[in-house]
């Protein structure tokens, strides 16, 4: 069925759209317009060709992305680092299909586990990901570390 988008891996001509969508995230968890956006050069290492992977939705425009961070030590595991659908483009199962891809990803890469924090005050945020397997896994104060294992 054609959604309207489709899931990719970000390139370096997505990144300033990445960035608009990362404080758009920021604003929305923490409630205020004051919030800093990514450092000058900290997404150069997703366009670098490694493991870390940014994935977007795309509709002729980003209008999502996800970022997946592949770790090695102590255990290997895939951590879904930022996570932003667009206002207005939520609840189309943008979110879902970016989650699917990191999953892919991880099992293409033999991870076996992948772990992302989720703020308790985003009960939409938590519903998506336990209704796509995900459990708590330790409580980090205002975040719970939510765990779901491959198979």
């Amino acid at each position: 069925m054609d959604k309207g988008f489709i899931i990719r891996r970000a390139s370096k001509s997505d990144e300033d759209c990445i960035r608009k969508l990362f404080l758009e995230m920021m604003r929305t968890i923490y409630e205020t317009d004051d919030v800093k956006g990514y450092e000058d050069g900290y997404l150069d290492r997703y366009w670098s060709g490694g493991d870390d992977s940014i994935f977007v939705a795309d509709n002729g425009e980003v209008i999502a992305f996800l970022s997946a961070e592949v770790h090695k030590d102590p255990v290997y595991y895939l951590y879904i680092d930022d996570f932003s659908v667009r206002r207005g483009y939520r609840r189309r199962g943008i979110g879902t299909a970016l989650m699917k891809a990191a999953e892919s990803h991880a099992r293409d890469l033999g991870i076996p586990t992948i772990l992302l924090h989720v703020e308790k005050k985003n009960e939409k945020a938590l519903a998506l990901y336990e209704r796509l397997g995900y459990s708590g896994f330790r409580d980090d104060g205002n975040r719970i570390l939510m765990k779901k294992d491959l198979k």
